[in-house]
């Protein structure tokens, strides 16, 4: 992990540690403003579009974003972003030591399904990791912040509280994918957690589960974006928690095409290897 004065010295600021903390509640507010266009956008109604790799898009997913877009703009002017929607439309930028991923609204699927567990992500990463992440849950109107090595904390309307994971129970809890949980979950879930409680869910806020301390583990044997789990890593890994790659260590970022073939999210504990479960074919990411 980047000390922190690496971080003050790519971002351009003299101060210590609080700058981060001070970040954490502007992007806040800029991710209930997307999440409040989100659901203005449900309220009037809307068309579903479908992108190159045929995962849905609406009129919501480009408002929030341009949101997010626009506050850290002003925030943070010059660290780099990469955004779902720009990525989507080829707008990649050349990427720095620190850089933003930003999913408006992960759980896009769940949304047109008339859901309630999408979420507005804003994750900053550097290639080894996260750094810091919010997640807001604009139905339940709850907001998960993880400040990497500081903690990380969850606001429930004006109440603030924090969160950290909890020893692993036993049976143990899961959750996993509500549109994406594949027959390489399944088999690699019989040998590591049999038993186990399910709990199925969309988008990040399964990584938010384990950080609270509500579940013990989300195996995701199945590609993802970048920006799909930035901003939930970096809660969890705040509130105690570790997320591993194929290769077992942690999830690392700034890879060909932000693409993450898979990962195994925990209250701190490393999971079994996940390769030997995987199907050996190259696929594309599909979101949450």
């Amino acid at each position: 992990m980047p000390s922190m004065c690496a971080l003050t010295a790519a971002f351009g600021w003299r101060r210590s540690k609080v700058d981060l903390q001070a970040l954490l509640e502007p992007l806040g507010v800029a991710c209930r403003e997307a999440g409040e266009a989100i659901r203005a956008v449900r309220r009037r109604g809307f068309d579903v579009e479908q992108k190159g790799d045929l995962s849905p898009v609406t009129e919501a997913d480009r408002a929030a974003e341009a949101i997010l877009l626009a506050a850290l703009a002003r925030l943070a002017p010059d660290v780099p972003v990469v955004a779902e929607e720009e990525v989507a439309a080829g707008r990649v930028p050349q990427l720095a030591t620190f850089f933003f991923l930003v999913d408006p609204l992960d759980g896009t699927k769940e949304f047109v399904r008339g859901g309630v567990d999408y979420t507005v992500n804003v994750g900053l990463v550097t290639r080894e990791g996260p750094v810091l992440g919010l997640v807001y849950v604009p139905e339940q109107d709850h907001l998960f912040t993880g400040l990497v090595g500081e903690g990380a904390f969850v606001e429930e309307g004006n109440a603030r509280r924090p969160i950290h994971v909890v020893e692993p129970r036993e049976p143990m809890v899961v959750v996993a994918s509500k549109s994406h949980l594949n027959a390489a979950t399944e088999r690699y879930l019989e040998i590591v957690a049999p038993g186990a409680t399910r709990v199925s869910i969309g988008s990040s806020l399964k990584f938010c589960l384990v950080a609270e301390g509500k579940a013990d583990f989300y195996p995701r044997l199945s590609p993802t974006s970048e920006w799909d789990t930035a901003a939930g890593h970096a809660v969890l890994l705040a509130a105690g928690g570790r997320v591993d790659g194929l290769d077992g260590r942690g999830l690392a970022y700034g890879k060909a095409k932000f693409l993450n073939q898979g990962f195994a999210a925990t209250s701190g504990w490393q999971a079994p290897e996940l390769s030997p479960f995987l199907d050996s074919k190259p696929v594309t990411a599909r979101g949450g």
